[in-house]
């Protein structure tokens, strides 16, 4: 019996696509009474000084512009940390984009544990103050976390929201040494140079998640218009 010919014309069905891209904006909250004075960590009770509240405001001045002039970039969600100065500042953010606040455990600031409310000027005269400038892979705080930990914890909380918003534009407020971590992970940076990475009060963070890995558009944006930012 003659074989069946193949028929090598037949149309290949087309490579299933990865999700599409997720652009996450991350900012940091504004100024507190107690900023570059003490290391507030997860104590409850702090607010946004006059200052942080205007540094805020600012922010949800910036992000709504990108949102209104770029249809394809536009905000769909904004979360926050437990903590109150992140939700203080993310709350005019979502006015702004006339969304609400939603809260992500995973984006809180790191537990500094026995050090948590101590003053930086007794830290930084510890001996092990000099580990967590230079070798912060390999410390951790007393009864606190250690750095890989909160890089962890918090790298997977982004990568939870991206999974929760394929496709989407969305803002999250975080703390400095959260994002700088975030940061350094997207780039593909060392743990132990992620204190390298300045995140100012308020600043702006942009990381474009794909299929083939994290694109880092802009660090640390505290000026700058937001709608120039697109992938290289």
């Amino acid at each position: 019996m003659a074989r069946a010919k193949t028929n090598s014309s037949s149309k290949k069905k087309p490579a299933a696509e990865g999700p599409k891209p997720t652009l996450v904006f991350l900012v940091r909250h504004g100024k507190t009474p107690t900023t570059g004075q003490v290391l507030p960590g997860r104590a409850k009770g702090l607010h946004l000084a006059p200052e942080g509240v205007a540094q805020a405001e600012r922010a949800a001045t910036r992000l709504a512009a990108l949102s209104e002039s770029k249809p394809e970039r536009k905000i769909t969600a904004v979360y926050a940390s437990p903590m109150e100065r992140t939700q203080e500042t993310a709350a005019p953010i979502a006015k702004a984009l006339k969304l609400r606040v939603r809260t992500h455990k995973g984006l809180i600031e790191a537990d500094f544990g026995k050090w948590t409310g101590r003053k930086l000027t007794e830290l930084n005269k510890l001996p092990a103050w000099k580990t967590v400038q230079s070798y912060p892979s390999g410390f951790r705080f007393p009864g606190g976390e250690s750095f890989p930990e909160m890089q962890s914890r918090m790298v997977d909380a982004v990568h939870d929201l991206v999974a929760k918003h394929p496709g989407e534009t969305i803002v999250a407020t975080s703390h400095a040494d959260t994002i700088k971590a975030a940061v350094a992970q997207a780039m593909g940076t060392h743990l132990d140079h992620f204190q390298r990475i300045v995140i100012g009060q308020c600043s702006v963070s942009a990381i474009l998640y794909t299929s083939s890995g994290p694109v880092v558009l802009g660090v640390n944006s505290m000026g700058d218009d937001l709608t120039t930012l697109a992938p290289s």
